[in-house]
């Protein structure tokens, strides 16, 4: 790619170059960039708009699902016109119109032990915004054994939950050292639990602000910690967890 920014690209992200931990050093970096993100719903959609508004060079999107009328109230890509079709489709589409500078590569499939190793290779950051703990410790797994950041979201209700691992880092946690068993996937079900349209909106922006943060290597991340929020009593808080001895992430 490219790494010169002209007058067009400079404008683009002008209210953003200006911030000093940013800059046109910054704005580079963001540039050359290669963010996967799993899942086109409700945390998917946000993320993969604000990180191609902020410039991120190149985005991985994969999901199998297509677009049902309840979808719309909370995945903020689509609209009635788009129900019956595939999301990934869409999202490239409509990520296109906001930045036509950002490559995306779109996944039609379900995400397995069969075709994750050959897609995880091609990106630096993961982003999860799966809606099952299947997809969510597989992307653990592979994401420690290719030593990639892994950046975590989960809704339900008016409850979210972020998790952020760079497993470049030999004494970083993972995914499963905050679990000590495998949770029910019910949890996490919409159509079953409900869920608050602007809960997906909050965990998915501050999930594609965790991952500029990681790019530019600025600020704190959440790493041993889980942001855990809540929009009906407004309660954030940070909980800390250690890495367990015997997990899948042991060296």
């Amino acid at each position: 790619m490219n790494n010169n920014l002209n007058k067009n690209l400079i404008e683009r992200y002008s209210r953003q170059i200006v911030l000093k931990n940013v800059g046109v050093i910054g704005q580079k970096k963001i540039r050359n960039s290669k963010v996967l993100i799993v899942g086109a719903g409700g945390l998917g959609c946000p993320i993969a708009d604000y990180l191609s508004r902020a410039g991120v060079g190149s985005i991985g999107i994969a999901d199998f699902d297509k677009i049902n009328l309840s979808n719309i109230h909370r995945q903020n890509l689509y609209d009635s016109k788009d129900i019956g079709q595939y999301k990934v489709d869409i999202v490239k589409a409509k990520i296109k119109l906001i930045n036509p500078f950002t490559k995306i590569k779109i996944y039609k499939k379900k995400i397995s032990n069969k075709n994750l190793n050959n897609i995880i290779k091609n990106f630096d950051i993961i982003i999860d915004g799966s809606d099952n703990f299947e997809t969510k410790f597989l992307l653990n797994k592979y994401s420690i054994k290719y030593k990639k950041i892994l950046i975590v979201g989960a809704i339900s209700k008016f409850d979210g939950h972020i998790f952020t691992f760079d497993f470049k880092n030999k004494k970083t946690p993972c995914l499963k050292c905050f679990y000590q068993s495998e949770p029910s996937d019910e949890i996490l079900n919409c159509e079953v639990e409900g869920i608050v349209g602007p809960i997906a909106g909050i965990i998915g922006s501050i999930q594609a602000n965790e991952v500029l943060k990681k790019i530019l290597n600025i600020g704190k991340d959440l790493n041993k910690h889980i942001l855990i929020i809540n929009l009906l009593t407004l309660d954030f808080r940070k909980v800390s967890f250690k890495k367990k001895k015997n997990c899948v992430c042991k060296n």
